[in-house]
């Protein structure tokens, strides 16, 4: 029963939605605007992202009563920084291309905003399930606004998604034509910007 409480469903559910980390909590900003011009990068750092805040969540919370809390943030920043390199070394074994194309973002999940602000409002709080609830809910939050900017950027900038062209030759014979502007990241800003906006309408209307 425990398992299947309200709290624990909510800490999974919520950020998915009502308290997205991106449109609801506007965090992790910096790298949804970077990793998104295509659909691939995108899905592989908002997966990256989800498993290090799952693992960082619960290794914070099974440590959490043995560390001093004059040293919390150090302790944290280690753990994740700890985790982003074995992500990055798995990346770069098995998936070498998005991970020239992800760069340097791969390490600067290291400060990425939502990881530390869950391990210091929620991990350091709670016990080890609820812990791994909350940091797949706030990685699968970030991962889904991700991928959805990616996918408009990817489709309406190069005609393509995961790199194979979707929209036919016909339609560019009858005049269809790229939109260049999706492929610059000040769209990746007002893309987001409108999830933000429909996001905030949608809520609000349901309240």
């Amino acid at each position: 029963m425990g398992l299947l409480s309200k709290q624990n469903k909510a800490a999974l559910s919520e950020p998915l939605n009502i308290n997205n980390p991106i449109v609801a909590q506007v965090l992790g900003i910096c790298s949804a605007l970077a990793v998104t011009s295509q659909l691939k990068p995108a899905i592989v750092m908002g997966l990256s992202v989800t498993i290090i805040t799952a693992m960082a969540n619960v290794i914070i919370s099974v440590l959490r009563n043995t560390i001093p809390n004059r040293i919390r943030i150090i302790v944290q920043l280690v753990v994740v920084a700890a985790l982003v390199t074995i992500v990055s070394m798995v990346l770069k074994a098995f998936a070498y291309d998005v991970s020239v194309q992800l760069s340097v973002y791969v390490g600067l999940i290291i400060t990425n905003c939502i990881l530390m602000g869950r391990l210091e409002a929620f991990a350091m709080q709670n016990k080890v399930f609820p812990s791994l609830l909350d940091g797949i809910g706030n990685g699968l939050g970030y991962a889904w606004i991700l991928i959805a900017v990616g996918f408009c950027r990817e489709l309406l900038g190069n005609g393509t998604l995961l790199g194979y062209t979707v929209i036919p030759a016909s339609a560019y014979e009858l005049g269809y034509a790229n939109n260049g502007m999706m492929t610059m990241p000040a769209m990746a800003l007002i893309l987001v910007g409108c999830v933000i906006w429909v996001h905030s309408v949608l809520n609000n209307r349901k309240k």
